[in-house]
């Protein structure tokens, strides 16, 4: 089903991506998108783990690097019957996670530097088991594609606003590629929103069966919200989608269209599920 989704994802990204090449440069315009869309496409299937963690500026850590981390991620991958991920670390002082990878075998599971020094122990497992949800899940193809293709979107619209297009009716005109530097980001923010937020409220249950304990998950949803408050951190909205909370921090469009959940109603699910455990 996941796979699916992933092709109509690709699909209808490549048919944006079509229509707004055709509003900044007619016929050629619609001609070069179409096969940076294909690019695009086959570039967010093999590579686009590796796009997000130079987003994020992570760096691939081993068990001589990061022991006790790797030791605990390698634990629980084996409860929730997972291969081994590559676990890496991004050097931000924000407290947050994701993960990234076309399938289980392709995985990385991400923690910031920030996470290391606010969670204690039982909460890291939290968060660790959140991640590792997503990837028996299988959601993160959906959604790295997303981020990746989302990324192009924005980029190609921004691009083609202010070095390409034509003013002669028979190309394009200005108007148009107004329009679609205003909506084509906005279109791509509202399906990362469709794709993300069900999966977080799913993830959050699977990671309590991981880790047999909501409570720790719920603590440290607490710690990284405040900390998500407090502290910035500089990435492309296009991969703030796969971080465990919303990294990025605005009101008015940025609220409206947040890809995330609000962190207190996963905190009251989480609450429920150790008062009822299913």
């Amino acid at each position: 089903m996941n796979n699916m989704k992933v092709f109509l994802m690709m699909a209808g990204l490549t048919g944006l991506l079509g229509v707004l090449g055709s509003a900044l440069g007619g016929q050629s315009g619609l001609i070069i998108a179409l096969l940076f869309a294909a690019g695009m496409n086959f570039f967010a299937y093999f590579a686009s783990a590796k796009m997000v963690l130079r987003a994020y500026g992570a760096q691939v850590v081993g068990p001589a690097e990061a022991p006790e981390l790797y030791a605990m991620v390698d634990r629980l991958r084996q409860r929730a019957g997972l291969p081994m991920p590559t676990v890496a670390v991004a050097p931000q002082p924000q407290p947050n996670a994701f993960a990234t990878g076309r399938d289980p075998r392709h995985a990385v599971v991400c923690v910031t530097e920030g996470i290391l020094r606010t969670v204690d122990r039982a909460e890291l497992e939290g968060v660790i088991a959140h991640e590792l949800a997503h990837i028996k899940n299988r959601d993160m193809l959906l959604m790295t594609v997303t981020a990746t293709l989302a990324g192009a979107i924005s980029n190609l619209a921004h691009f083609g606003f202010f070095f390409g297009g034509s003013r002669d009716d028979d190309e394009g005109n200005p108007i148009a590629a107004l329009a679609m530097l205003l909506l084509a980001p906005i279109a791509a923010m509202v399906i990362q929103m469709a794709v993300s937020r069900q999966r977080e409220f799913k993830a959050d249950a699977v990671a309590a069966r991981i880790t047999g304990r909501p409570l720790d998950l719920a603590s440290a949803l607490r710690k990284l919200e405040a900390g998500a408050a407090a502290v910035p951190m500089h990435v492309s909205p296009a991969v703030a989608p796969l971080a465990q909370v919303n990294p990025l921090r605005g009101g008015g469009m940025l609220k409206l269209f947040s890809t995330h959940p609000p962190t207190e109603e996963r905190i009251a699910r989480l609450q429920a599920l150790a008062t009822n455990p299913a």
